[in-house]
């Protein structure tokens, strides 16, 4: 059974008889400004990094000036992932797309399916919760999974978009060891810094904005959706995705540190080696001059 939502997202009370509900997730940035987007839809809410800005009914029929269906909406998510929920026309993503772009300038409007996942939630009678890589079968609908799921696949598709940016960190670095296999040991304190950065960077995205350790208020207040979005984070393998890119993030960070000595010692021993030989100097015009030469 699937609740009715009003235009303004409230109750309405009816409930009708629904076969699958259908997600697509879409990472088009690091970073989402709900706030603004809160603002020009009339939204009276400050929304924080944990909670996802949902836009449905009348608000989306402002957006795609059209009529939509009570089921439909989209889930925008502060680290930069959108989740659209029954909508399976293109032309309304990509108006939904274009709208968010015109807030968040910076990511590729034409890349945006670059890191993208499609789900689906059916509900069947069934006793038991199963769980794959495209659907999840739940025995009867509840108010709290499309939000779930939604907040899953979003971390999920936000994950895979950070795992490849760590790949392009890592070829940086291989270029590096190259240069230094070949004995050009010389890094220039920029590149270090750039470097550096773009490590900084993908740690903070990661860790402290896709919240991969953070559970929506839900759980906290809900058993059953506590037990499906444990279970749905499980089997995404979100937790341990996270561990794995920590722990490469950790390695980076002892490389660049490797980077950093290397340098520095080079810097230090080229400085050595400049006073030895202005000594070497001075001492050899003292010489001609204690000689008469000079």
């Amino acid at each position: 059974m699937y609740r009715i939502q009003s235009k303004k997202g409230q109750s309405t009370g009816k409930v009708i008889n629904v076969k699958e509900i259908t997600f697509k997730a879409f990472a088009v940035t690091h970073e989402i400004d709900l706030n603004k987007i809160a603002i020009h839809c009339g939204i009276p809410k400050k929304f924080t990094w944990e909670q996802p800005l949902i836009l449905r009914g009348a608000i989306l029929e402002s957006i795609l000036h059209k009529n939509v269906d009570d089921s439909q909406m989209v889930l925008i998510f502060s680290f930069g992932s959108i989740v659209f929920i029954n909508h399976s026309r293109v032309d309304e993503i990509q108006s939904l797309l274009h709208y968010i772009h015109s807030f968040e300038p910076d990511f590729d409007i034409e890349q945006a399916d670059r890191y993208s996942d499609d789900y689906c939630l059916h509900i069947s009678e069934t006793e038991n919760l199963e769980l794959t890589d495209e659907y999840v079968v739940v025995p009867e609908y509840e108010d709290f999974y499309p939000e779930l799921i939604s907040t899953v696949i979003a971390k999920s598709v936000a994950l895979e978009k950070t795992e490849e940016q760590l790949g392009k960190i890592h070829d940086k670095l291989e270029t590096m060891i190259d240069r230094l296999e070949k004995g050009n040991l010389r890094i220039g304190n920029k590149e270090l810094a750039r470097t550096t950065a773009k490590i900084v960077r993908h740690e903070y995205n990661t860790l402290a904005y896709i919240m991969i350790l953070d559970k929506p208020d839900i759980t906290w207040s809900s058993s059953t959706a506590s037990e499906f979005y444990d279970k749905m984070v499980e089997f995404f393998e979100l937790n341990d995705r996270y561990k794995i890119l920590k722990s490469k993030t950790d390695i980076l960070y002892n490389i660049m540190d490797g980077f950093s000595t290397i340098s520095h010692s080079i810097r230090g021993l080229f400085v050595e080696w400049i006073i030895v030989t202005l000594i070497v100097i001075e001492i050899v015009l003292t010489i001609l001059q204690i000689g008469g030469w000079l």
